[in-house]
């Protein structure tokens, strides 16, 4: 299995979603952003918090590529956003 950081390089998703989740990342607090994302009191570890949040983001990705009414924008930048700062962090962590 390949890494997290790899994985998160090899993403392919348009540009202005990629931009915005980016921008989005900037203000990430993850006890806040990633306990409502993830429905969890107790937050898992940074490389396990990727993991789930990339299970729902190919969710979110399948309802935009089959072009679903059920499909919100908004959410994605969120869940991708939460992707990025995490990953960002179990960067960090591990330096």
């Amino acid at each position: 299995m390949q890494d997290i950081q790899t994985m998160m390089a090899q993403l392919r998703r348009p540009g202005l979603l990629i931009r915005a989740a980016r921008i989005a990342a900037e203000g990430y607090r993850r006890e806040a952003h990633l306990a409502a994302l993830l429905g969890a009191s107790v937050l898992p570890r940074h490389g396990a918090a990727v993991m789930k949040l990339w299970e729902r983001e190919a969710e979110l990705d399948g309802l935009r590529r089959n072009r679903s009414s059920m499909y919100v924008p908004s959410a994605h930048v969120e869940v991708l956003s939460a992707m990025i700062a995490e990953a960002q962090l179990l960067q960090a962590q591990a330096q």
